[in-house]
């Protein structure tokens, strides 16, 4: 009788630190932007009602500054303990550069950095008044440079995560 060799789990990448793929990072990165319509309802709810708010245009920089805080926590939060739901439904994981789960203050700067994402188009229409409509195409015109100048970065990583100290890994 011949024993036959155990089987290794062909899903491991082949190296542990191995970025996903740009489309996986991007898919999880819309689905996470799915789950944050809840955290972002229920976040908003809360402040109108803690607040009184009885117009959505009333203390609006104040609602603006708590979902910011709100977001913080929340991906502060996840990402210190390694991934988002989206992320674990990607397979992906956050860790330092070395490999290592973050800190809490590493995971803050990662969340800071991630506003680059949305910031400088932001920035850039506010000189100019632009209608929401052109606003919407000129941030998904950035978020897709953004997204593909990861190419061009060594371990092709999004860019914010190698200011952070941060990396993006797969996770099977």
């Amino acid at each position: 009788m011949t024993q036959s060799a155990p089987a290794t789990p062909t899903t491991k990448p082949k190296h542990p630190l191995q970025a996903p793929s740009l489309r996986r990072r991007m898919a999880c990165w819309l689905y996470e932007g799915m789950l944050l319509f809840g955290v972002v309802f229920i976040a908003g709810y809360l402040f109108g009602t803690l607040s009184q708010t009885r117009h959505a245009l009333d203390n609006r920089p104040g609602l603006q500054a708590f979902l910011f805080l709100v977001l913080g926590i929340y991906f502060t939060w996840f990402w210190h303990r390694g991934q988002t739901l989206a992320m674990k439904t990607w397979h992906i994981r956050v860790v330092s550069a070395t490999g290592q789960p973050l800190s809490q203050s590493r995971a803050l700067w990662r969340y800071v950095l991630s506003w680059l994402w949305f910031l400088p188009p932001l920035l850039l229409t506010l000189p100019f008044g632009l209608p929401p409509g052109e606003v919407g195409v000129l941030t998904l015109g950035w978020v897709l440079v953004w997204a593909l100048l990861s190419r061009f970065q060594a371990q092709q990583q999004f860019w914010h995560d190698a200011w952070a100290g941060t990396r993006l890994v797969t996770d099977r």
